[in-house]
C-alpha cells in the first residue's frame, strides 16, 4: 500500500515472524561506548545487544557514552537550574499558545496545565542552543530560535545546555549507525538526513500534585494501579513520533515502558545512564524491525525531573523507503511535514497546528 504524503500513518504492521516472538520482560542495560570507536567484536556485541533491544522489547537502557560525565546529579543540577527562574523570568520564554504576544511557536516553555494528564512544566530547546550557523527561517516555526534566559539570570547554564546538546547529537548519530549495521545498510546511510538536524533538547519538571479542586483525580485517566498501590499518571502513555529518544532521568523513579504482553515495567533511572527508546517513524522506516514502545510517567513521592533529546533529522530530509528485503513501500514525504502534524497533537502544543503549512502538497 502506498501511502498518500500527509498522512503519516505510521502504524507499520508487525512482520508475522515477529508476532509469534517471545518479547523481553525486562530494559536490556548496555554498554555502547564501542560504538564510539573502530570496528572490532567489542562493537559488534553492542550492535547485536542494541538491535535485539530495539527490535525486542523497543526501549534499553545506555552507558559508556560521551556525555555520561553531565549526568553526574552535580551537573545534571546545572541544567535544570532554569526552573528556579522566577515566574516573570520563565513568562518571558512563554511560546505563543500561553502567549499570543510572542512570536515563537515551536520551540520556547510550557507551563503547568492544571487540568491535563500529564503534569509537567518545561522548555524545548533546538540546536541554536548549541549551533551558531544553525539554520534560521523565519516562515517556518520548525526553524525558528529558541528564547532563552539571559546569562546573568542562569550564568554557565547556556554553555552547560550547549555541550549537553551535542553531546547527545554524537549518542543518536552511533546508534542510528548501529542499527544501520544491524539492518546490513552502510553505517552511514542515515548521516545525510541528520547533518544540520533541528533535534530537541527537552527540560522537564513533575511537581507534586496534589487535590486542588481543579481536576478530579480520582478518575481513571489520572491514576493507575502499580505494585497494589494507586499512584497518579503525571506523563500519558504514549508512543514517541520520531526516531531515537535519549533520556537522562535524576534518579527518581516513575518512568516504565509496555511491552508486547501489555505489563508496564519500571525503567531504572540509575545516574550516568540513558534510557533509550525507539519512535513511530524509525518503526516504519525500517519496515516494524525496530520497535516503537509506549511508556507513561507515574507519579514518585517526591519531584522529578528528566530530561529528554529527541534526535532529529532536517526539516527537508526526504523519508523514502530503505534497501530492505520485505520492508513495505510508501511514497517519500518530508521530515519536516511529519513532525508538524504529530507534535501538534501532544497537550503543550494545542493551538498551533495551522500555523505551518507542508512544504510538500499532498500527492493526488
Amino acid at each position: 500500500m502506498r501511502l498518500r504524503v500527509g498522512e503519516f500513518d505510521c502504524g507499520t504492521p508487525v512482520p508475522k515472524h515477529r508476532k509469534d516472538r517471545k518479547m523481553s520482560e525486562t530494559i536490556p542495560a548496555i554498554d555502547i561506548a564501542p560504538l564510539f570507536g573502530p570496528p572490532s567484536p567489542a562493537r559488534d556485541e553492542a550492535d547485536r545487544q542494541i538491535f535485539a533491544a530495539a527490535s525486542g522489547i523497543g526501549f534499553m537502557t545506555a552507558r559508556g557514552f560521551p556525555g555520561a560525565e553531565l549526568l553526574t546529579r552535580e551537573r545534571r543540577g546545572k541544567l535544570l537550574k532554569i526552573f528556579e527562574l522566577p515566574d516573570a523570568e520563565k513568562q518571558k520564554l512563554l511560546r505563543w499558545n500561553f502567549d499570543p504576544s510572542k512570536s515563537n511557536y515551536y520551540r520556547g516553555w510550557f507551563p503547568l496545565q492544571p487540568t491535563a494528564v500529564s503534569y509537567k512544566e518545561g522548555i524545548d530547546m533546538g540546536p541554536d542552543i548549541a549551533h551558531a550557523d544553525a539554520e534560521f527561517a523565519a516562515d517556518d516555526p520548525l526553524l525558528e530560535r529558541t528564547p532563552l534566559p539571559a546569562e546573568s539570570d542562569v550564568p554557565g547554564w547556556k554553555a552547560a545546555a550547549a555541550h549537553y546538546y551535542r553531546s547527545m547529537e554524537k549518542v543518536g548519530a552511533a546508534l542510528m549507525a548501529s542499527i544501520a549495521r544491524s539492518l546490513g545498510l552502510e553505517d552511514d546511510i542515515f548521516d545525510g538526513h541528520f547533518q544540520g538536524g533541528i533535534s530537541t533538547l527537552r527540560l522537564i519538571r513533575y511537581p507534586l500534585r496534589t487535590e486542588d479542586g481543579a481536576v478530579d483525580l480520582s478518575k481513571p485517566e489520572y491514576s493507575v494501579m502499580h505494585k497494589g498501590e494507586r499512584r497518579l499518571v503525571i506523563g500519558r502513555e504514549h508512543a514517541d513520533s520520531g526516531f531515537v529518544t535519549l533520556l537522562a532521568q535524576d534518579g527518581v523513579e516513575g518512568l516504565q515502558a509496555k511491552n508486547h504482553a501489555g505489563e508496564w515495567i519500571d525503567v531504572p533511572p540509575a545516574d550516568g545512564t540513558l534510557a533509550v527508546n525507539f519512535g513511530q517513524l524509525l518503526e516504519r522506516w525500517t519496515g516494524g524491525v525496530v520497535q516503537a514502545t509506549r511508556h507513561r510517567v507515574i507519579a514518585p513521592k517526591t519531584a522529578r525531573y528528566s530530561i529528554p533529546f529527541f534526535y532529529e533529522p532536517r526539516v527537508d530530509a526526504e523519508i523514502a523507503p530503505l534497501p530492505i528485503k520485505g520492508a513495505s513501500d510508501f511514497a517519500p514525504f518530508l521530515y519536516g511535514d511529519y513532525l508538524w502534524e504529530s507534535a501538534t497533537n501532544f497537550v503543550e502544543m494545542a493551538g498551533v497546528k495551522t500555523l505551518r503549512k507542508p512544504r510538500r502538497p499532498a500527492a493526488a
